[in-house]
């Protein structure tokens, strides 16, 4: 159900999904038996660049990552993946209530171009505007305290939130999904060049994450599902 990428939990969630009557401790058993486990995480290495002379925004999420409902607060955070053509850097913007990625952008460099693109992307994926104050948290890298970057928000109506320096748990959800992205997809690839990480990469975060991943932070709910979910309720519909 998830190319051998999911630990038991989430295989017992799916198969609850699916209809199944089957308890946690015979999905893992069973899993221990043929030698199935997930995915572990390999060492990861920080590409946060201070820029000591920028004004940092405060910290407006306080580690706080449950929102309530979708548009109230989004996290984003750069990392990198290796390709045949060199480093592929790339962008996130995650709405933190249904943990779905809503702008994403990949370059061969980590300009503030590459953060603001993700966020035009967010912006388009929510129907070219947004709710004005929507929060947006990242770290204190140089793109993100960038003028430009500031500016941009500005344009949209959207509050810059920041972390502390060198404490990554002040993002962690926004580093969560690099995580699950390198141990779940990235290092089980090879990609020749840049060209073809991007198209993989969409496959991946359009095709699998946002639609079809339990996320256990949310219910073992895909993302999708759960913005749908909220949907219906807020319409006096069942979900």
């Amino acid at each position: 159900c998830s190319d051998r990428t999911y630990g038991a939990p989430r295989v017992h969630r799916w198969l609850c999904k699916q209809g199944f009557v089957v308890g946690h401790n015979r999905v893992a058993r069973i899993m221990a038996v043929n030698g199935w486990e997930g995915e572990t995480g390999r060492r990861k290495v920080r590409t946060t660049i201070i820029d000591r002379g920028a004004t940092a925004a405060e910290d407006r999420v306080k580690r706080d990552f449950n929102p309530t409902a979708p548009d109230s607060v989004w996290c984003g955070d750069i990392t990198y993946l290796r390709t045949g053509q060199g480093w592929l850097y790339m962008a996130t913007v995650i709405d933190l209530f249904s943990r779905r990625v809503i702008g994403w952008s990949v370059a061969d460099h980590m300009r503030t171009e590459l953060v603001a693109n993700a966020l035009e992307m967010a912006v388009a994926t929510r129907g070219g505007h947004v709710t004005a104050g929507v929060v947006f948290h990242s770290d204190r890298g140089s793109q993100y305290t960038s003028a430009g970057f500031g500016e941009l928000c500005d344009r949209h109506g959207v509050v810059q939130s920041m972390g502390a320096t060198g404490v990554c748990w002040d993002n962690a959800a926004a580093e969560s999904f690099f995580g699950t992205l390198k141990r779940e997809h990235a290092n089980r690839r090879r990609w020749a060049t840049r060209a073809d990480a991007r198209r993989d990469l969409m496959r991946w975060i359009e095709g699998w994450y946002n639609q079809r991943r339990l996320h256990s932070s949310i219910n073992y709910n895909s993302p999708v599902d759960h913005e749908a979910m909220f949907n219906r309720r807020g319409n006096g519909i069942a979900a």
